[in-house]
């Protein structure tokens, strides 16, 4: 197993987890390395256990494009002051 080059510093939550985002390659029997997405969500400051995730290409994609989505009904929602994020529609991410 290695890691792929040295990417951006941890993104540190307002809870105290640090999440980092890494490439991942992974020696395989085949001639071909298998290359993922490597997502670790670290401990809170507390010591409460992190996790993490080994996502294709794909997958990482997918995912991205699910939290973005989620970015922008929470600031719908935050900006028109609703407090049931149920009455309000998500609204897709632009392209």
């Amino acid at each position: 197993m290695r890691l792929g080059p040295v990417g951006e510093a941890p993104l540190v939550t307002s809870c105290g987890r640090r999440i980092e985002v890494k490439f991942l390659r992974l020696a395989a029997a085949t001639d071909r390395p298998i290359s993922r997405v490597a997502l670790d969500v670290g401990p809170v400051r507390s010591g409460e256990p992190g996790t993490w995730a080994s996502l294709t290409a794909n997958e990482a994609r997918n995912l991205a494009d699910r939290l973005i989505s989620q970015a922008c009904v929470a600031e719908t929602i935050e900006s028109a002051g609703v407090d049931d994020p149920a009455s309000t529609p998500p609204r897709a991410p632009s392209a």
